[in-house]
């Protein structure tokens, strides 16, 4: 999961109206399976629940496919949303019960007060979050970005972690010709010589280094938290059987996440069939990981890790004003996570 542009002020506006529109027109992908066989008295019938969730292209609908996670006691509607921000937005309006996406735009649904909530976090890989130099240009080092055509996307985690690298060299975003770009149009200048630099994260560091010889001059690791939150929606939280479906979803999430790091081709293979991403450049990303994946609750370093990347943005003028943090973060499914065995 990757960060994604700020978002606009999650009010009831035409863009947002349309999104909501559209999710609801999808038609959802369902995975329907048995209820739990244990009895009324001890788990609850989850089998008139349905939890609509949103997932990126290749990411938890593959995954749970690919780790025999599927067969649920509800039923899943699957919608494709691309960015954080959309997930959030769907969720404030009550389209979804749940979404993931970087801390990033958590941090503008602080700032808004949106009706949403962070029950647990993903741990990622940060070496793939990477600023890059062109292989002929004169840069060997952050240092030598001074004065430099540096692409970035603001507002993302590419943004912080630029940020921070900068800050470690003695120079700022003034000190370099800064250009915000999407990923897509930030590879382009980057492959038409554009750009000197690039920050980035995902699949399209991995394209810049393999196609156009790229050299990684710092990763992400060490200036990112690695904690991308699960977003929820709080009348879904709120709910005692969605509450209890939602556990269940965590659970096999991390179970999945867990199958994933000793099988990782095989879920290759599962996110190259959404994604026709070939799988040797995933499997190749994926040897080069800073960490293994796992889901794990919320606990108090979450939230202050959390809250020092508000304070960053407000310091960089990124945020309009102070974001607190804390309130959003809801752990009342953390002894689900805790007590998740690790096998399928």
């Amino acid at each position: 999961m990757t960060a994604t542009p700020v978002p606009p002020a999650l009010t009831n506006s035409p863009r947002r109206r349309s999104l909501l529109r559209a999710i609801s027109a999808v038609g959802a992908s369902a995975i329907a399976g048995p209820v739990f066989a244990a009895s009324a008295a001890t788990t609850p019938d989850l089998s008139k629940v349905t939890l609509r969730i949103g997932t990126y292209k290749g990411l938890w609908r593959a995954l749970f496919t690919a780790a025999g996670q599927a067969q649920t006691p509800y039923r899943i509607e699957w919608h494709e949303l691309n960015n954080g921000v959309l997930h959030i937005e769907a969720i404030n309006g009550d389209a979804l019960d749940l979404g993931s996406g970087s801390e990033i735009p958590a941090l503008f649904a602080a700032r808004q007060k949106a009706q949403v909530k962070f029950i647990a976090v993903v741990r990622e890989d940060l070496n793939n979050q990477v600023t890059l130099a062109r292989k002929d240009a004169p840069i060997q080092r952050i240092a030598d970005l001074k004065g430099k055509r540096v692409g970035y996307v603001r507002a993302t985690t590419a943004h912080y972690f630029l940020s921070k690298q900068l800050a470690e060299a003695g120079l700022s975003f003034s000190d370099i010709n800064a250009i915000n770009l999407t990923p897509a149009d930030g590879l382009s200048a980057f492959d038409r010589g554009d750009l000197d630099a690039w920050a980035i994260y995902g699949y399209n560091g991995q394209l810049a280094r393999l196609r156009y010889g790229a050299r990684v001059l710092k990763t992400g690791l060490g200036y990112l938290s690695g904690n991308f939150p699960i977003y929820a929606n709080p009348k879904s939280v709120a709910e005692p059987l969605k509450h209890a479906a939602i556990s269940d979803y965590l659970q096999r999430l991390r179970r999945a996440y867990l199958w994933s790091n000793s099988n990782y081709l095989a879920y290759a293979r599962a996110q190259a069939a959404e994604t026709r991403v070939p799988v040797g450049d995933l499997v190749e990303l994926w040897n080069a990981r800073s960490t293994d994946y796992d889901l794990r609750p919320v606990t108090e370093d979450v939230v202050k890790g959390h809250q020092a990347g508000a304070d960053t943005f407000l310091q960089l003028g990124v945020l309009d004003g102070p974001a607190q943090v804390a309130p959003l973060w809801d752990r009342s499914f953390a002894s689900a996570l805790q007590a998740t065995p690790a096998a399928v």
